[in-house]
């Protein structure tokens, strides 16, 4: 077999064999095949595409590069739950505590985040002492136990997936859907997970800028896990704003912990109670997600999902007064408001340009090895629909250094967008996907 028909086969159109892919997985991860000919393979993949067949082998090709982590020694249904990421999203501080007050194993792998703000990783990290350095023995046994552990991936999670990710990068083939489908697929396969619920968000401050083109790779995903066996749901959001009010490490960390107590944004709410009721779904809890979502709610009710979180920091080595007591978490040094310069309604936030905001305060990661500060970030006051006069506060900056504040002012402003009248209201839950096709839209 050589790297050169493959590349001559899929420039012609033509669907590569399960061999092939493996073949190109495998040699090029092992370092077999250089960077030029999967460059070649990769554009051509690009602009003749993959069918539902050559991505699922693709994904599982790339899943099967490193380490399959195996959870058959925790008790029931896992169930895991991807973002493909986003403006404020701190859905799995929210989602995960609710999920395993309900006796539900909640086995979950989490990253770093490179751009906006840290990961979920990052984000927990502002407990102090909270450790995602978890042996193995003792992440199974925590969820055996409580019900709950979040660790930080295995650097051998889908290795084929990092290089060719990487490789995609610089050759101009990041944004094709089988790309992309496979991409976060091999992983969540990898991380051992029975189902997989996948919040894929839509707008200026996702991925997908275009809602068709989520809807797409929904469908891809979705598509994806079903041929590997697992129970797949894709929930299409809104990204069109900041999700919640808090955007930044601790900041977004504190919204949850308020969300948990009932006092949350309501559209952060709704985006957890949809995804965490498909959780609770394909655990088998309920036969409904209308049923998982009224199971969800009572946990916020009875105090059961803030008392979990608490379990969680706690068995992971964090101070779990923080949970009672948020003024405990680092606080940055300056807050500023940012004032609106014009009267009439908020018609848009350019969600992309607050997480810019935010990452030039420190909140966020340009490159791999910028070192994040946990304290700053940026909560909004007025949010699309609100009605503002000149002079109003729009956010509040929260910031170490008086130069980088002032920088951000200026980006976060930009992001605000005016009409005189009140704007048509959109949908936040755009649609629901499943096996059996949308649902809900």
């Amino acid at each position: 077999m050589r790297m050169y028909d493959i590349i001559e086969k899929k420039k012609l159109g033509m669907v590569l064999s399960e061999d092939e892919i493996k073949y190109f997985v495998n040699g090029y991860t092992e370092g077999k095949i250089p960077d030029y000919q999967v460059s070649a393979l990769l554009m051509a993949i690009y602009f003749k595409g993959m069918n539902e067949k050559e991505t699922s082998v693709l994904t599982l090709a790339m899943a099967k590069s490193g380490e399959m982590l195996d959870l058959s020694d925790i008790d029931g249904i896992k169930v895991d739950k991807h973002s493909t990421g986003g403006v404020g999203d701190k859905t799995t501080l929210v989602i995960a505590p609710m999920v395993a007050a309900l006796g539900i194993p909640v086995a979950k792998m989490s990253g770093r985040g490179l751009g906006h703000t840290g990961g979920t990783i990052d984000k927990l990290e502002a407990f102090d002492g909270f450790s995602t350095k978890v042996e193995k023995d003792t992440f199974v046994n925590n969820v055996n136990k409580i019900k709950i552990a979040i660790a930080g991936q295995t650097a051998n999670l889908a290795p084929a997936d990092k290089k060719l990710y990487a490789l995609r990068d610089v050759t101009a083939t990041v944004d094709n859907i089988s790309l992309i489908a496979s991409s976060i697929m091999s992983k969540k396969i990898a991380s051992g997970a029975n189902a997989i619920v996948l919040d894929v968000k839509t707008g200026s401050g996702a991925f997908m800028k275009k809602e068709e083109d989520a809807f797409e790779l929904a469908k891809e995903m979705v598509n994806i896990g079903t041929g590997l066996d697992r129970d797949v749901a894709a929930i299409i959001s809104d990204m069109d704003q900041p999700l919640g009010r808090a955007v930044g490490n601790s900041l977004e960390v504190i919204e949850a912990i308020e969300t948990l107590r009932g006092n949350g944004p309501k559209d952060l709410l709704e985006l957890c109670l949809t995804l965490g009721s498909f959780m609770v779904k394909a655990a088998g809890k309920t036969k409904t997600a209308e049923e998982g979502r009224k199971l969800l709610e009572q946990t916020i009710s009875s105090g059961s999902a803030i008392e979990k979180l608490k379990e969680l920091v706690r068995a992971q080595g964090g101070n779990e007064e923080f949970v009672d007591n948020t003024d405990l978490f680092k606080k940055a040094s300056i807050t500023e408001p940012i004032k609106a310069d014009k009267s009439g309604y908020v018609s848009h936030i350019e969600a992309n340009e607050i997480g810019v905001a935010s990452m030039i305060l420190g909140g966020g990661r340009e490159t791999k090895e910028s070192i994040i500060d946990l304290s700053v970030g940026i909560v909004i006051e007025k949010k699309v629909g609100d009605k503002v006069s000149e002079g109003d506060i729009l956010a509040y900056i929260h910031g170490n250094d008086q130069q980088k504040i002032k920088l951000a002012k200026e980006k976060a402003l930009t992001a605000y967008e005016f009409s005189d009248g009140k704007p048509k209201e959109t949908k936040f839950i755009k649609g629901i996907i499943t096996k059996d096709g949308i649902i809900t839209s």
